[in-house]
């Protein structure tokens, strides 16, 4: 009995008529399945999360008492300095008020801060995205903006019930309203292609002729508060050559980004006190 030949075009029928039932359902469904999939998928990276702090603890405990006392010590010194950073901040915060007050100037928008923790980052090349343990739940909504030390992280583009997603300013998915430091026009700010574990860096477009920026000379680029999402002043990089751009009505050129922004562990969520 002569043995049963393969079709070889089977797989690619069935493949056929899967992408074929698939764009015959509806949108709503689409969406419902893809939520569905990631309210499942999240609990298993959010455990996962908690099962590396929970080893970090451990490793902790297996530590000499010589260690504890000396990363106590270190934990002190650094207490102090923020203790002393915190009186320094609010008698900033008074003299502002005052001077606010005396010019009549508007304050600006008040927000709360969300303290997040990340989960996971997708560092590719063409996009980089962070995946925190806080969402809807938290007060979380899409279009927040992210903080760190160093200025901004980026702003959330997706919310889900425990957990959200960050497209950092590293990505070309971001584009904003930016400034120069002490100059109030606007310019345009976008992430880059930034490969993985360089360091990051974004593009600086619209930029007036009569500013310069050099390696001796950098000029610090903060949000412009245009657009009504970042506040003003917070800051997204350092800009440290300025060219002109091909229509010589501009100037263009790229912006170091904080070099922390790769290995972040946690970030703060600005959520406005009042709906803006």
């Amino acid at each position: 009995m002569p043995p049963e030949r393969f079709d070889t075009s089977r797989p690619f029928i069935t493949l056929g008529l899967v992408v074929l039932v698939w764009l015959l359902v509806p949108t709503v469904a689409k969406r419902w399945s893809k939520i569905s999939f990631y309210e499942l998928q999240a609990p298993v990276e959010v455990s996962a999360s908690y099962l590396r702090e929970l080893q970090d603890y451990w490793s902790w405990r297996t530590r000499s008492k010589t260690d504890i006392y000396n990363a106590y010590q270190d934990l002190a010194g650094v207490a102090a300095q923020y203790a002393h950073a915190a009186e320094q901040n609010a008698t900033l915060r008074r003299e502002v008020g005052k001077l606010e007050d005396l010019l009549r100037l508007p304050t600006f928008a008040n927000y709360r801060t969300e303290a997040a923790r990340v989960v996971t980052r997708d560092m590719n090349t063409w996009w980089q995205r962070l995946t925190i343990r806080k969402g809807a739940n938290h007060g979380l909504t899409v279009g927040a903006p992210v903080i760190f030390s160093g200025g901004v992280v980026g702003r959330v583009a997706e919310v889900h019930a425990n957990t959200a997603i960050i497209d950092m300013i590293s990505s070309n998915r971001l584009r904003l309203a930016a400034s120069f430091d002490g100059d109030d026009r606007p310019v345009s700010f976008q992430g880059g292609l930034n490969p993985p574990l360089s360091r990051p860096e974004a593009t600086v477009e619209f930029v007036p002729l009569d500013l310069y920026a050099t390696p001796s000379d950098s000029k610090a680029l903060v949000t412009s508060g245009l657009g009504g999402v970042f506040p003003r002043g917070l800051r997204l990089g350092t800009v440290t050559q300025l060219e002109p751009s091909p229509d010589g009505l501009f100037k263009s050129g790229r912006v170091r980004l904080d070099p922390r922004l790769n290995e972040l562990t946690e970030v703060a969520v600005l959520i406005p006190v009042e709906p803006l």
